[in-house]
């Protein structure tokens, strides 16, 4: 493993890496179905073959050899006892572990039992047989739902070059990567892992991860995701997430979630399911009783099986988590399915979401008696201590070389950031900084853009006037939302209010909040919950993570934000196009009405194959006809969830960034 070097920019991306759940050791994408899973599932579909074989060979005799019933019965129940085996084991499993999925397992034993003490042989072998292959062909088409996230899996699984700290460079596996290794990426080759670049510029193609058709330029500094495509550069990028804990790790985990997702009306089900099972024996019990037909309650306890029901969300999860991923949104949890959809306002921060973030140092403006490039000195060595948008520009508006060293450096949560200089305290923040440490501030230049203050040794040196630019794609996005019904939108900041009024004038934005700290835009959030809305909060920082946990959907801005604020939101945009809230809304409702018409199919059928068996309209086959139908409402749900992989929004090109501000002079 290559050596971590020992520098302030690595050891804050360092920090931020061990903020993440490690990756597990094996660094690989986890399995959509483990190996134990694969083998059972292998193991009863080898049963049901062979059981098939069996009763075929029992039919023949039958026709041909009559004389030979005895033998036939014999071999028809050897069928019948193969794959009866299964169904006995998963329904005994399943009484430890009660479940609506467990339910079928159940039901389909109870008819096996009452089809063996009627003497039915070819029903007590037909029943399992057909449910099993349905049970198969239902795995393969989940499976097919995930082929799409499984694509991006793949793109990562070739060998990659590191780095060793005498130079050379070694051929490792990607599982063999580590956070901190120093990787080389040359024309043509894909991004293994998270990272950030270190040397070199290249164009990076992410199409197959965010759906942006044009290349994204990327140099000294700039993070790179794992699956991008290196275009015409050389590139060192140091590792930041690797194997589950990279962008294409959480997708893959995500899976494995969305297939334990379940609506409202599963999870009522699930709750009940004891009493879901009561019901369905007394129905069979009472279709017995007076009719006297066993074919018929064998029916109606096939037909009450709610595998239509069991894979109404999962299928759907999974499909809308494949969509989400190839336009290039990271959906961190199954939760979306029921908050997104709900949304009905929109919170938005203003400095790396509205505009971008990309600050630079536009103007210094010293006390009279300090020196310009002291001022600059003093707010780029503070910059470098924090990963705020504003510090990070400071930071950039000095050689490293000619920074000072600080001792003790703090980052106080919303005001800035403090250090220690030679023995005397040095800050650079906002307003309210200097007054929690009693420094007399004066009046604040006239500046569309934002401002910070320095300070040293009790003194106020200056003021650094900084220049942002607002996203070309901000105001279509806010137009777009609005479009879709959501009325209300608010802009959150600590920055001034003038600033923070001509950005929101600029995008259509009515209410705006200005110069806030981190927990009044979460208190603001919170009074925004209680006034009935329900708030989807769009920020990038630090100081937004409180407001992105409290909303009812946090979305994070993903290629640059603070790694805290990734983990506080819901959903992360792996581009900077914010047209992409849109999208969000648009596949969150589409998923919720797929999910419901699911669950129509489900109970639809359920309900009519009940009361068609009981009534002994489906005649002596009626447990085999049941389970047939049973099969059919399943797949018509899977093809239902199947239609969502169809969902594509394709953005055409936003532009180059909005001015909104104004340019920066020579620093």
């Amino acid at each position: 493993m290559s050596a971590i070097p020992d520098t302030p920019e690595f050891r804050h991306v360092a920090a931020d890496a061990v903020s993440l759940p490690p990756p597990p050791a094996s660094g690989r994408p986890t399995q959509l179905l483990d190996r134990a899973e694969r083998l059972i599932l292998g193991l009863r579909l080898t049963l049901a073959l062979a059981a098939l074989c069996l009763l075929i060979v029992a039919g023949t005799m039958h026709f041909f050899i009559p004389s030979e019933r005895g033998i036939a019965d014999l071999v028809a129940g050897a069928g019948a006892a193969l794959v009866a085996i299964p169904v006995f084991v998963e329904a005994w499993n399943s009484l430890r572990h009660p479940s609506l999925h467990g339910i079928t397992d159940r039901l389909v034993a109870l008819a096996l039992i009452a089809a063996w003490a009627t003497g039915d042989l070819m029903t007590a072998a037909f029943l399992p047989i057909i449910m099993t292959i349905g049970h198969v062909l239902e795995e393969r088409s989940m499976l097919g739902s995930h082929e799409a996230v499984r694509a991006l899996g793949r793109l990562t699984e070739a060998d990659t070059r590191r780095l060793l700290p005498d130079g050379r460079t070694e051929i490792v596996p990607t599982a063999r990567l580590a956070v901190g290794d120093l990787i080389e990426l040359r024309a043509g080759e894909r991004v293994p892992a998270d990272g950030i670049v270190r040397r070199g510029r290249s164009s990076l193609d992410l199409a197959s991860l965010t759906g942006e058709s044009l290349p994204v330029e990327v140099g000294d500094g700039d993070r790179v995701i794992a699956g991008a495509m290196n275009l015409d550069g050389l590139l060192q990028v140091q590792l930041t997430h690797v194997g589950d804990d990279s962008t294409l790790g959480r997708i893959i985990h995500l899976m494995r979630e969305a297939e334990n997702a379940k609506p409202p009306v599963t999870r009522l089900l699930d709750r009940y399911s004891g009493q879901y099972m009561a019901l369905v024996l007394l129905v069979a019990a009472g279709t017995w009783l007076l009719t006297g037909n066993v074919p018929a309650m064998l029916a109606v306890l096939v037909a009450s099986c709610p595998c239509a029901l069991v894979l109404a969300a999962p299928a759907t999860a999974v499909a809308a988590i494949a969509v989400a991923a190839r336009h290039g949104i990271l959906i961190k949890g199954s939760g979306f399915l029921e908050h997104l959809a709900d949304v009905s306002s929109v919170v938005f921060d203003k400095t790396g979401t509205l505009t971008t973030g990309d600050l630079r140092l536009a103007e210094v403006r010293p006390q009279p008696g300090v020196d310009a490039q002291t001022l600059r000195q003093f707010g780029a060595s503070l910059g470098a201590a924090s990963n705020h948008p504003l510090s990070r520009a400071a930071a950039a508006a000095v050689p490293k070389s000619e920074r000072l060293t600080l001792d003790n450096a703090r980052e106080m949560g919303g005001f800035g950031v403090t250090a220690d200089y030679e023995g005397a305290q040095v800050a650079l923040g906002r307003i309210d900084l200097f007054e929690r440490l009693g420094i007399e501030v004066p009046t604040p230049p006239a500046h569309n853009g934002p401002i910070a203050g320095v300070s040293h040794g009790g003194r106020f040196l200056g003021w650094l006037l900084f220049f942002d630019q607002l996203r070309a794609s901000a105001a279509a996005a806010i137009e777009d939302l609005k479009g879709l019904g959501i009325e209300r939108m608010m802009l959150l900041t600590g920055d001034r209010s003038a600033v923070a009024n001509q950005v929101a004038g600029e995008v259509g934005i009515d209410e705006v909040f200005a110069e806030m700290l981190p927990e009044q835009k979460m208190s603001r959030v919170m009074a925004e919950i209680k006034l009935g809305h329900r708030p989807m909060v769009v920020g990038d920082g630090i100081n937004d993570s409180l407001a992105l946990r409290a909303g009812a959907v946090g979305v994070a801005m993903g290629t640059q934000g603070a790694d805290v604020a990734l983990a506080s939101a819901d959903l992360a945009l792996m581009t900077n196009d914010l047209r992409r809230l849109g999208t969000c809304l648009r596949l969150s409702r589409r998923c919720r009405r797929t999910i419901y018409v699911n669950v129509a199919i489900g109970l639809g059928f359920t309900f009519a194959l009940t009361v068609l068996a009981g009534a002994g309209v489906l005649g002596i086959e009626a447990p085999i006809i049941a389970a047939l139908l049973h099969n059919v409402s399943t797949f018509l749900g899977l093809g239902n969830a199947g239609r969502l992989l169809l969902f594509d929004e394709t953005m055409p090109a936003a532009g180059g960034p909005k001015p909104g501000l104004p340019e920066p002079t020579a620093a």
